[in-house]
């Protein structure tokens, strides 16, 4: 026992609870801390990506940001105002609206050779979407994509535990000396990364912006996207070895990259995959 003030006597038993009462608060504030840390962190990087997108779609030339509603055939002649993000787009309800509850038509599920399965959602970058029953994303490479990249030299992964948003950075891969920097469909943060022998790249769970997903391209609207996607690669590259590897309704060559001119696959890279 110690003697303490107004007659109050201090034992063993008291030293110790107030000792631990004191590391669970020191606990609890450094907790604090450190989330308030990572969410300053996660809001400047946010901002950062967000303002390297804008300035990249601007720089896009006019002919690649068309709207996916003139793509979809919904509408003659639409340059995308919006970065290609529909959640922010005040014409994009309307457009759908007029569509009277009539869905568009799927079409094959094989645009020229090319694989568009209708259980996913496209981003405008060759990655899609495909949620799963526990509510995580799963991201990979749609079928264009993953033929340019072949298998490539090296795969740069988010940690998990990080957060993407929407068209900012998602993974970054190098191909022959190309770096491509592959944009995140959605925004959220990394539950687990797999590799592209698996069909898979990201597990995302989604925050509340990133559960809003009408800025991607539904199947429908990515057959035709996709073809015209693959008419820009054929008159980017214009080689009769490329021609050849796009043949339509063919099966295309596994590595799009070895029929692509090396001085000419940065530029092509770019141009698929959004990075100005």
């Amino acid at each position: 026992m110690f003697p303490g003030i107004y007659g109050f006597a201090w034992d063993a038993g008291h030293i110790i609870f107030l000792g631990i009462f004191y590391v669970v608060l020191m606990v609890v504030f450094a907790t604090i801390a450190v989330a308030m840390r990572r969410a300053i962190r996660d809001s400047r990087t946010s901002r950062a990506e967000a303002l390297r997108w804008h300035a990249d779609f601007e720089d896009l030339p006019e002919r690649w940001r068309r709207c996916r509603h003139e793509l979809a055939g919904e509408i003659e002649n639409r340059t995308c105002p919006n970065a290609f993000d529909c959640r922010h787009c005040v014409e994009h309800p309307l457009f759908v609206s007029a569509r009277n509850g009539r869905p568009l038509p799927e079409g094959e599920p094989r645009v020229a050779g090319f694989e568009v399965p209708g259980d996913r959602l496209y981003h405008r970058g060759h990655t899609w979407v495909r949620p799963d029953p526990e509510g995580l994303l799963t991201v990979g490479l749609d079928d264009l994509g993953a033929h340019l990249l072949g298998s490539p030299d090296m795969i740069e992964l988010p940690k998990v535990g990080s957060r993407v948003v929407a068209n900012g950075t998602g993974w970054l891969a190098e191909k022959s000396g190309s770096t491509v920097r592959v944009l995140s469909p959605v925004d959220g943060e990394v539950v687990a990364v797999g590799a592209g022998d698996e069909g898979w790249y990201l597990k995302i769970r989604p925050d509340p912006a990133g559960s809003d997903m009408r800025h991607l391209l539904s199947p429908a609207e990515a057959r035709p996207w996709m073809l015209r996607e693959i008419e820009r690669l054929q008159m980017a590259i214009a080689t009769d070895a490329v021609g050849a590897a796009l043949a339509d309704g063919g099966v295309p060559v596994e590595d799009l990259s070895e029929a692509i001119p090396p001085e000419r696959r940065d530029d092509v890279y770019g141009a698929v995959f959004l990075n100005v």
